[in-house]
């Protein structure tokens, strides 16, 4: 493709100067959660803003989790996993563009080089937004971009994916996090035979510790879920009977695959002036801004900073590009609000169990610059109304008694509880603070002291009789 551009000839050329009264230009490439965010904000934020979203696939809105809500008939067709509409967003004058793949951008000349309907157009800006999701393809598993390993962020990948997994009966799953339990659940549900690869050595391990989630994989195990734990997926070999998957371990023939992993970002366009890491993610400030003033980057495009360390990782959830979206409107013109960074804050439903954590684990710990402590409790949901036994886990630092980590596991719906630890955790809260937090009580919804409360006092007197 010829990037030696007449920019004489642009489809738009004029930079408008929005600091002497007149509009401000702002671009962002990739619509999904982050890039959505960030222009309803900006549009809050700057009225008189004109606001370019820019996406490579030709419809929006699309839930990546909506082949699970399809399958366990939370909605009917497909299509109705939409987050938002286009309708919406042009009601918030916010302008499309679909179907365009951003294949160049020149940070010095304030220009974005996008393909449509295989010609190529330029976009000026004032303010780039860098908001192209994570890419599920893989070099280093062999074989992984058949058409038979399914990839379901997106609506065209999901409608070929439905077809595909009716009428597969053996299906393996490649990735034990959050896409690949719940992916794995789902298919249970299906009567499909499930093989699940993951090269730690159980389900879900950056976000629980092995005794929390014990209960839901043995489950899970019963249920009929195979799992390969500690085996890594080397290669995947396409043929008219279906696929081999390969490790060092085993050789597994199956009719499909699903690919349940966010491997890395999307960000072939970039040039030489943007500064990345080593991981290929963008480097940004504590206010999103990238090494260019003018272009800030958000979502799956950068590593998020850890709020319980000085690190910043690697953490592609939804809620992460969310809260960045919302922080990057802030930041435009000023930098006034700095991204307070991430605690990993998740929760689903596997099996017959919710489970949610949030913040450090206690095998993170080890890697904690300060000595931590541990402290698990069991107690009724509630006293009448069902009455499942949650199991808790929280973790603090051993000499302030600050709350670093919890986790939750139970057949009562504990997910909101959840909320209320990851803002204490990102409140700063000691065990002390948590333990008197204000709560409901109800003699038939509730317990006498809530969860949330019961993990503040047990920790703190688990800390008192071990001193």
């Amino acid at each position: 493709m010829n990037f030696l551009i007449d920019y004489a000839i642009l489809e738009e050329n004029v930079l408008y100067n929005w600091k002497e009264g007149l509009i401000m230009k702002v671009v962002i490439i990739g619509a999904s959660f982050a890039g959505v965010s960030a222009a309803l904000a900006i549009r809050k934020k700057h009225p008189a803003a004109e606001i370019h979203l820019i996406e490579k696939q030709s419809t929006i809105g699309y839930l990546p989790g909506g082949i699970n809500l399809y399958f366990n008939k939370t909605i009917g067709p497909i299509e109705e996993a939409q987050f938002i509409s286009e309708q919406q967003l042009k009601k918030c004058t916010i302008q499309l563009l679909l179907a365009a793949t951003v294949v160049k951008i020149d940070s010095k000349r304030q220009m974005v080089i996008y393909e449509k309907q295989a010609e190529d157009f330029c976009i000026s800006f004032d303010k780039l937004i860098l908001a192209t999701g994570a890419s599920q393809w893989s070099q280093k598993i062999l074989g992984s971009d058949s058409e038979k390993v399914l990839k379901y962020k997106f609506l065209p990948g999901v409608l070929k994916a439905i077809e595909q997994l009716k009428n597969s009966q053996k299906v393996a799953l490649i990735g034990g996090g959050q896409i690949g339990a719940e992916a794995a659940d789902m298919l249970l549900k299906q009567g499909k035979e499930v093989h699940l690869f993951e090269q730690m050595d159980y389900l879900l391990f950056k976000y629980f510790d092995r005794e929390m989630i014990r209960p839901v994989q043995e489950e899970m195990a019963l249920k009929g879920i195979i799992f390969h734990f500690e085996e890594t997926v080397e290669k995947i070999v396409d043929s008219d009977q279906g696929l081999r998957i390969e490790s060092k371990m085993t050789k597994l023939d199956c009719d499909s695959a699903v690919f349940a992993m966010n491997v890395r970002p999307d960000l072939a366009y970039l040039d030489e002036h943007i500064q990345v890491h080593t991981d290929r993610t963008v480097y940004v400030n504590e206010y999103l801004q990238t090494s260019q003033a003018n272009i800030f980057a958000i979502g799956d495009c950068i590593q998020v900073p850890y709020s319980l360390s000085n690190e910043s990782f690697y953490i592609p959830l939804v809620n992460n590009a969310v809260r960045t979206g919302l922080v990057v409107a802030q930041n435009l013109v000023e930098n006034t609000t700095p991204f307070v960074g991430a605690i990993r804050t998740i929760g689903t439903k596997l099996v017959d169990y919710y489970v949610a954590s949030t913040g450090l684990t206690e095998a993170e710990g080890l890697f904690y610059d300060q000595p931590i402590g541990v402290s698990h409790v069991e107690q009724k949901s509630a006293l009448f109304l069902g009455g499942e036994i949650i199991y808790g886990k929280i973790i603090f630092e051993k000499e302030s008694h600050r709350i670093l980590g919890a986790q939750l596991v139970s057949k009562a719906n504990i997910l909101e509880k959840i909320n209320t630890l990851a803002l204490s955790i990102q409140m700063g809260q000691t065990l002390e603070e948590l333990y008197q937090k204000d709560y409901l009580y109800h003699p038939y919804f509730s317990t006498i002291l809530d969860i949330t409360n019961q993990l503040g006092f047990e920790g703190l007197w688990s800390e008192a009789n071990e001193n």
